[in-house]
């Protein structure tokens, strides 16, 4: 039986070291071939964000040294609109005939399910691989994440004070040379 592919959504504006953390449990520690980083295009809820190049670009960065096991998919951008996780995963399904997929939350997502577009189908397409966070809620598995956020380092960056420390070492270059969250 085929290993799944576990497909990692989100801004990843910018991708920080919970992220590249998350990536690390999964193929370390969970029964997947490979993981799938799928940048959002546009969010569904408005929320602004750095253009999408400029998010690849740094999630490639950052996703780097898992080498062929981590890839950055620009299909959310190839479909267009507004991003919605269940058409992403149906046009994976299309792409990928016969390949098992997961799909790779932080356990914060959990208490957001109401949120999502027909999050049954999302779970029937790609059950879920949970990681925990710290600072969620009490439901979380035995691994938990720091508590490091995309929003934080963005307004670290906008405040002029160090955020280095909280993202891979050539993203905390990428923002710098581009002049991001400034």
């Amino acid at each position: 039986m085929a290993r799944a592919t576990v497909v990692f959504g989100g801004s990843f504006d910018p991708p920080h070291l919970a992220h590249v953390m998350m990536v690390a449990w999964a193929l370390s520690c969970q029964d997947v071939d490979r993981v799938l980083v799928v940048p959002c295009f546009r969010h569904r809820f408005g929320k602004e964000s750095a253009p999408f190049e400029h998010r690849v670009r740094m999630c490639r960065l950052a996703f780097k040294p898992f080498g062929r096991r981590c890839a950055v998919s620009r299909i959310e951008e190839e479909l267009g609109g507004v991003s919605v996780t269940l058409r992403t995963l149906k046009a994976l399904r299309r792409r990928l005939p016969g390949a098992s997929f997961r799909l790779l939350v932080g356990s914060d997502i959990l208490a957001e399910k109401g949120q999502w577009h027909r999050f049954d189908a999302v779970e029937a397409l790609a059950p879920l691989l949970v990681v925990g966070r710290s600072g969620a809620s009490p439901q979380d598995p035995g691994t938990a994440l720091p508590d490091i956020s995309s929003s934080t380092v963005r307004q670290l960056v906008a405040e002029g004070k160090p955020f280095q420390h909280l993202v891979p070492a050539d993203v905390a270059v990428y923002v710098v040379l581009h002049r991001l969250y400034r």
